[in-house]
């Protein structure tokens, strides 16, 4: 079975390319913002939540993007070690949402220390629901993923095989497809995890 989510151009690219930023933090360090950015202006789109993006919806420019990320900069600011813990994202996601006044969401932190099987199974689950899913990978001792490593991105379908379960990696502009499995067992015991977007009643 598979299942993907709906998503947006910016200027031609899907989704928003962090390494279009100018400013030197968010060109190197301003994924966890950019996941933020592109559920909001998802969630404005395909979920009608029209408090969460205040530029034209239909064509949304780099321009725009660059001046809503400068909005949203502060509740995920780049720093030093990068938002390397769940609960920063959950913090600093839960903050703008009261601030924009969106009560309707809510999000919570899926630890990467929970097994391959409760992870397909939340990824599936809210993806069913049309929600995207941030992850975060922090090390990684599979090279293919080096430039997913110490990284947020956003998962935003899935691919359900006999043998694996592929998911949808949204970042840097563009798509591609990975093997959840590999992407979830990092090698190492320090892990990221999932942030999960919920409907509240």
């Amino acid at each position: 079975m598979k299942k993907e989510l709906d998503y947006f151009d910016v200027d031609g690219k899907y989704g928003w390319d962090q390494n279009d930023f100018k400013d030197l933090w968010m060109n190197k360090g301003g994924c966890a913002c950019v996941t933020a950015c592109d559920s909001f202006i998802y969630m404005r789109k395909y979920l009608g939540k029209d408090k969460l993006y205040p530029y034209d919806i239909d064509r949304i420019t780099s321009l725009d993007y660059i001046d809503f990320s400068n909005s949203v900069k502060p509740y995920l600011r780049p720093r030093i070690t990068g938002i390397d813990r769940l609960e920063i994202y959950v913090d600093g996601v839960s903050e703008f949402l009261e601030d924009m006044d969106e009560h309707s969401i809510s999000l919570s932190e899926f630890s990467g220390d929970n097994s391959l099987d409760d992870a397909k199974n939340a990824v599936k689950s809210h993806i069913d629901r049309g929600f995207l899913v941030p992850m975060l990978v922090l090390m990684h001792k599979n090279p293919r993923y080096r430039d997913f490593s110490w990284h947020w991105f956003l998962l935003t379908g899935y691919d359900e095989e006999v043998d694996k379960f592929l998911v949808k990696v949204v970042s840097y502009g563009s798509y591609r497809w990975f093997d959840l499995e590999e992407l979830w067992n990092t090698g190492y015991r320090r892990k990221g995890g999932l942030i999960l977007f919920n409907k509240n009643a």
